[in-house]
Order: C-alpha cells, then sequence, then structure tokens
C-alpha cells in the first residue's frame, strides 16, 4: 500500500501521457527492452504475438495482459522525470502524506495510549521523503515502509520535530484505510 502510493505519487510528475493503446504500449516496450524477444519473456507470452501487437494486427489484449502492459510500462516511463521528482522531494521540497488509519503509540504510564483512528494530512521534511525512496528502491517490505512513516508521523506531528510530547516512544499505524503521499 505504501509502496503502491510513492509509486502514484512521482507518476503525477510525469509530463507526457502514457501510451494507452496496447500497440503503442508494445512499441514503448519493444524499444526500451531492445527486441520483442526480451519483451515476450516479460510478459509471457509468444514473440509472435508482441510482433502482431507492434504491427498494428492485433489490437485488444485480454485483460490479464493489459494489467501486466500497463503496469510494465508504467514502471518505465519517463526515467529522468521520476528521479528529479524523488531528488526534489528528498532534498529540498519533502513531501505530504494523507493518511486515515488507526495510530496508536508507545507511552509512558499514565497516559492513554488507546489507538485510536486519525486523518492526518502532513508535510514530511525532506529527510523521511529520502528515507522511504530509498527503502522503496531498496525493495522494502510494506511493513518497514509503514513504520517509516509511522515514525515520520511520531516525529512531525506528535512530537511536533521535539516541541512537545518527548516521552513518546513509538507510534504504530494500524488498519490503514486511505494513505496517499504527494509531491
Amino acid at each position: 500500500m505504501v509502496g503502491a502510493s510513492l509509486d502514484e505519487a512521482v507518476q503525477r510528475s510525469f509530463t507526457r501521457r502514457v501510451p494507452k493503446s496496447a500497440g503503442a504500449q508494445m512499441r514503448y516496450l519493444v524499444k526500451q527492452l531492445k527486441g520483442t524477444k526480451a519483451v515476450a519473456d516479460l510478459l509471457a507470452m509468444s514473440q509472435r504475438q508482441v510482433e502482431r501487437y507492434v504491427a498494428g494486427k492485433a489490437r485488444t489484449p485480454r485483460p490479464a495482459l493489459a494489467t501486466r502492459l500497463q503496469t510494465e510500462v508504467k514502471a518505465r516511463w519517463q526515467p529522468q522525470i521520476r528521479a528529479q521528482a524523488r531528488h526534489k522531494a528528498a532534498t529540498t521540497g519533502g513531501i505530504v502524506i494523507d493518511v486515515r488509519a488507526r495510530l496508536g503509540y508507545t507511552a509512558p504510564i499514565g497516559s492513554t495510549d488507546d489507538a485510536r483512528l486519525r486523518h492526518l494530512t502532513v508535510a514530511l521534511p525532506p529527510q523521511y521523503a529520502a528515507r522511504l525512496f530509498d527503502a522503496h528502491q531498496q525493495g522494502a517490505t510494506d511493513q518497514r515502509l509503514q513504520e517509516i512513516t509511522a515514525e515520520a508521523l511520531r516525529d512531525v506531528y506528535f512530537q511536533d520535530s521535539g516541541r512537545r510530547a518527548g516521552s513518546l516512544e513509538e507510534v504504530h499505524m494500524l488498519d490503514v484505510e486511505h494513505l496517499e503521499f504527494d509531491l
């Protein structure tokens, strides 16, 4: 959920539209992977069928193939724009998170630390954007990305960058209903 939301945030920075037709998507992948054989292996289909899509003889893929095709094209579309957006968020801009989840925390005895449903929209500083993007690129699990996000919420929202709730130890994100990032 967190990784997909990070990808969607970066994709909103694209300057050109992703190809929509199956033929255009196939031609793009053939150009990127330098051959129909590589595309056929990637999409688990025959090389001849890839050639049919490139030539325009086949037009409408099965739903499963259409989904795989769309995913692979989006993953490779405008890599320089994608890198610039991540770099800007990680160095100067930061990232905005909109989350609706049950948030609980570990706190000293005598305080209420029961998890409760919260809807937060918080601007996270660049260092957390950098940590999230680095972890996502290194293949971190969604659980690890949620832990980094909860850490960021603890520091920015609950502790207000060290100005309050200094004894708050750890924040837990449970039952995430909605999670969206924006650059």
